[in-house]
């Protein structure tokens, strides 16, 4: 696990990278080591598979049963792993943070998607995916602290309006409320994702989700009972194969992996690996949904990954 990221754990010990020392601290970390890249580039992949599953699962199920359940399961899995290693409880200070954590990735990302994704299929959807790292460097600026080169922005910028375009040059195959909400669901797990990681520079990576959905388990159980499905004899295997993947890979096994990575390499910078999201999203799209992805489709994912593949080198 996070063993190393114990917010007990000295940064003045001998062998520690000042990286290191300042990812314990709270600080942004001055560049991005080999295992920092490793951990972000295993997130990101599981996550590819999230908008597909969540787009099984709400041919069956009912988006807010969707995404109250699969927080309750993923937090009762997360909270077996702190009582198993005995985790101490996050400081009162820490409280906030996992607030907006559990807002932006437990929540809110996941409720956005799944209403999205009953009106776009989930091949368009996933493309949206290529605005996360311009929402996330915006948030780790402004509540990270950290501060990319203006080529950074630039680059950021022209990928985030690539994939506007995109989006707009959909026309009557596409839909404005599904666009909206995939939007609003981006800027929310940006936000999660800049927040947790910075908690996790305190707590651990695994630490920070696991409390999250533990602190969030309430009222997402009184939401889940509130929205159970009418009948539970029309849902089909493959709406429950996509629920448990989004419950526990999408919502704790890859955050584990993901926040490690942003807590180790920078937000910005280790962040710019959600464009290669898209690519992987698409293919699980086609492959395991039989959705038409359009060349258009792949040009503009492949736009967006190039233009943020540039912002990297100026985070």
């Amino acid at each position: 696990m996070d063993a190393g990221l114990s917010p007990t754990a000295p940064s003045r010990s001998a062998g520690i990278s000042p990286d290191a020392a300042s990812a314990r601290m709270g600080a942004p970390p001055s560049g991005a080591s080999p295992a920092a890249w490793r951990d972000g580039f295993l997130g990101m992949l599981i996550f590819s598979g999230s908008l597909p599953a969540t787009r099984l699962a709400v041919e069956d199920l009912p988006p807010l049963f969707l995404t109250s359940a699969r927080a309750v399961a993923a937090a009762l899995l997360g909270g077996a792993l702190l009582l198993l290693t005995r985790a101490g409880r996050p400081e009162r200070k820490d409280l906030p943070a996992l607030a907006v954590t559990a807002l932006g990735v437990v929540v809110g990302f996941p409720l956005l998607t799944a209403l999205a994704l009953q009106r776009v299929s989930s091949a368009h959807g996933v493309v949206f995916i290529g605005l996360l790292p311009l929402a996330t460097a915006l948030f780790a600026t402004l509540r990270g602290g950290e501060r990319p080169k203006p080529a950074f922005w630039l680059f950021s910028g022209l990928g985030a309006a690539t994939v506007a375009g995109f989006a707009l040059s959909q026309g009557g195959s596409g839909s404005l409320e599904g666009d909206l909400l995939m939007l609003a669901a981006v800027l929310l797990c940006g936000l999660g994702y800049a927040e947790g990681a910075k908690l996790s520079r305190r707590l651990g990576g695994w630490r920070a989700i696991s409390w999250a959905l533990v602190l969030s388990a309430p009222p997402m159980l009184v939401l889940a009972l509130l929205s159970l499905p009418e009948s539970w004899a029309g849902i089909g295997t493959p709406a429950w194969l996509g629920f448990g993947y989004v419950s526990v890979f999408s919502m704790l096994i890859g955050f584990i992996f993901w926040y490690r990575g942003l807590a180790a390499g920078g937000v910005a910078r280790v962040g710019q690996l959600q464009l290669l999201q898209p690519f992987f999203g698409l293919a699980l799209a086609g492959l395991l949904l039989g959705e038409p992805t359009p060349w258009g489709m792949f040009a503009s994912a492949g736009v967006v990954a190039l233009c943020v593949a540039l912002s990297k080198r100026f985070a």
